[in-house]
């Protein structure tokens, strides 16, 4: 399983969203995500991956935080 397709299947358990509606370039207002969803959603990659993200102004999209795990793999 690629990283991209482990970060939908995080947000499709974690916010009941459909796979096919998530892309790379999906930000987190496209996907319905407020801050404290997108909190959430780190702390769930964070497990997932073993690693610690930065959450800033520059993770705006899926691909965003696929690129900051992948960086620490």
């Amino acid at each position: 399983m690629s990283t991209f397709e482990k970060v939908v299947e995080i947000l499709v358990e974690a916010k009941d969203l459909e796979a096919g509606n998530i892309t790379e370039t999906s930000t987190w207002d496209d996907l319905g995500l407020d801050s404290l969803d997108t909190v959430e959603l780190v702390m769930s990659v964070e497990d997932a991956f073993g690693v610690s993200l930065e959450m800033d102004e520059t993770m705006q999209t899926v691909g965003d935080v696929v690129k900051a795990i992948e960086a620490l793999k």
